[in-house]
């Protein structure tokens, strides 16, 4: 059994209609202050920053996408005889379980936009009954448990990432025999160090991204086409 891990960001989701952060025409390029929207310090001393960001979740596309050629092809490697794969996402769509890879199977490093949580009592509530109460008038939804402020369920700038997910993210990359980095830029650590990580240990390191990453070194090989057409066929290679 080859046990194949696959670190997406992104790159993977822009042809599902999600913009990325920093690539050209990234969201943090074209609009520096939507980064306050998604930064904890702000999120939690200002209410107008809260209200902005409900209206950001209500218009976000990212929760009426659909899974895309890539998200579909990784699925599809997890079924084929012989091969184990896991994702680490720095992703917070939920497209990879969208396109079928099961729920355990997929390491979200960065959360779910599709949940919410209170950050006082740490209820957790669906993103979508959220949203039905933001239509319903609510501009800051509190917690319906304890009247604490209510948030994606996402790892926001400013927050620490879950210690337990990146222990679980490293395991997988230590004994990964082929890992693939898709569609990130490997710079927003520790999450980029897996690739780092795999190749130390003995892993095959490919690389599909548009542009350079600072890992492209230690790459076994470098893919610069298009994620939706050139991920698909890497994968059917390896089954």
């Amino acid at each position: 059994m080859t046990l194949v891990a696959i670190l997406t960001g992104a790159g993977v989701s822009t042809d599902s209609g999600i913009p990325d952060y920093r690539g050209p025409q990234g969201l943090w390029r074209q609009d520096p202050e939507a980064e306050k929207l998604v930064t904890y310090e702000f999120y939690m001393a200002d209410p107008e920053i809260r209200r902005r960001a409900w209206r950001m979740r209500w218009d976000s596309p990212a929760l009426k996408a659909r899974p895309n050629a890539a998200h579909r092809a990784v699925a599809e490697l997890e079924k084929a005889p012989g091969v184990a794969v896991r994702v680490l996402t720095q992703n917070v769509d939920g497209l990879h379980q969208l396109a079928g890879m099961p729920d355990r199977k997929v390491v979200e490093l960065h959360g779910t936009a599709r949940s919410v949580v209170c950050t006082a009592c740490h209820a957790r509530t669906t993103m979508a009954e959220a949203l039905a109460r933001v239509e319903a008038g609510e501009e800051d939804p509190p917690c319906l448990e304890c009247g604490g402020i209510l948030k994606s369920a996402t790892v926001m700038f400013g927050q620490r990432l879950d210690p337990v997910v990146i222990g679980e993210a490293m395991s997988i990359a230590k004994a990964a025999e082929v890992f693939i980095a898709v569609g990130t830029s490997l710079q927003v650590q520790p999450a980029a160090s897996l690739a780092g990580i795999a190749a130390e240990h003995g892993a095959r390191l490919i690389i599909v991204n548009a542009e350079p990453t600072p890992y492209d070194a230690l790459a076994d090989e470098v893919v610069r086409e298009p994620i939706g057409t050139s991920l698909p066929a890497l994968l059917e290679g390896l089954r």
